[in-house]
């Protein structure tokens, strides 16, 4: 089982999440089918819900825009991590 994630944390997306289970933001982007795996997003709020934890994770372009959401399982995300934690 992974770790619980926090909001803020930057994640990435394991497999594609189809364009359904999307709200997007930006115009330019209608025309997508999925986002692909690999995306990388900020959670940006945890829910509970029927004992398991969902994720709102928000996906941004290089200028810090904004472009989809998405409410994720923890399965379907990978923490990134930037800094070595030694136990």
């Amino acid at each position: 089982m992974m770790n619980n994630m926090s909001t803020l944390d930057t994640v990435a997306i394991i497999n594609p999440i189809a364009k359904e289970r999307l709200t997007l933001v930006e115009p330019e982007y209608k025309s997508i089918e999925s986002l692909p795996s690999g995306q990388v997003g900020t959670v940006v709020e945890v829910y509970e819900r029927d004992k398991e934890k969902q994720y709102l994770v928000e996906f941004s372009d290089n200028q810090g825009r904004e472009y989809a959401m998405a409410i994720l399982k923890e399965h379907e995300l990978l923490v990134l991590h930037y800094t070595l934690e030694v136990a």
